[in-house]
């Protein structure tokens, strides 16, 4: 199933590149425009024939889809909070770099991200435990949106120009690919299909970067190569520790557990 929500997902995957008119978001009064759309009745079959979802994967997806058809109404318009080197450099608006996360733009886009989403979130849910997985992607949230900004500063030194710190992103397939490096790495398969292609598993994520760059030109390659960094980082670097000391202050050491688990090591799990 994870598999083939994938190969949707590569056609149609998408930190979005923005404008102001593409955001698909009116304002009346302080109020955004309730939308819809066949991606929200999609999303919601797709989420009745699932079976069990954790509370934290049901909650972020639940969350971002009120917030796009207007139910949830924050002070804010989708474009007022797309994510750019420029807005968080220059000029330090650095609620960017969690709102634009949540934030789609339109109901195709947000469809294929929560999917995508769903099913890894069922994982690691599952393997981390809803607390954990809470910091996990709050953590995660933050260091694709920084990553973003570092290669978008570095892309305008190196190829000198400043597009690069102008382009505005919204949606959350970063952290969606930042996730799906720690699927991969944990599932333990020697081997994953990408589309057409049967590639080693530590490689799919950096096949699906690239044919998604090919297939969905607009799509943030950018965004989703910071994700691919934020995941690298938790797998191999010191991300995993920071997520650690954070779980460990809010919840407490780990307890011993003596029911194996999936997710269950040398004798401890978090609950």
């Amino acid at each position: 199933m994870d598999r083939e929500v994938d190969e949707h997902w590569l056609k149609h995957s998408d930190i979005h590149l923005v404008t102001l008119q593409e955001c698909g978001v009116k304002m009346f009064g302080n109020r955004r425009e309730r939308r819809g759309g066949l991606g929200l009745l999609l999303l919601l079959e797709r989420l009745m024939s699932v079976g069990s979802v954790g509370p934290i994967t049901l909650l972020t997806i639940a969350g971002q889809s009120l917030l796009y058809m207007g139910i949830i109404n924050p002070p804010w318009h989708s474009y007022d909070v797309c994510l750019s080197g420029e807005a968080i450099l220059r000029y330090k608006n650095y609620r960017r770099l969690l709102l634009s996360a949540i934030e789609h733009s339109d109901d195709i886009h947000l469809y294929h991200n929560m999917v995508s989403f769903l099913f890894k979130g069922r994982t690691l849910e599952r393997l981390f435990g809803s607390v954990k997985f809470f910091i996990l992607l709050v953590v995660f949230t933050l260091a694709t949106s920084l990553t973003y900004v570092g290669l978008a500063w570095a892309a305008t030194e190196y190829f000198k120009s400043y597009s690069y710190m102008r382009e505005c992103a919204v949606g959350f397939s970063g952290v969606i690919f930042a996730l799906k490096v720690l699927t991969t790495h944990y599932e333990r398969s020697h081997y994953s299909q990408v589309m057409w292609f049967t590639v080693p598993s530590k490689y799919a994520v950096w096949a699906e970067l690239l044919i998604i760059h090919i297939l969905v030109p607009r799509a943030s390659f950018i965004g989703h190569l910071a994700g691919i960094l934020v995941g690298v980082a938790y797998v191999y670097g010191p991300l995993s520790g920071v997520v650690n000391a954070i779980h460990t202050t809010v919840a407490g050491p780990p307890r011993p557990s003596y029911t194996y688990a999936y997710g269950t090591t040398r004798g401890y799990t978090y609950r």
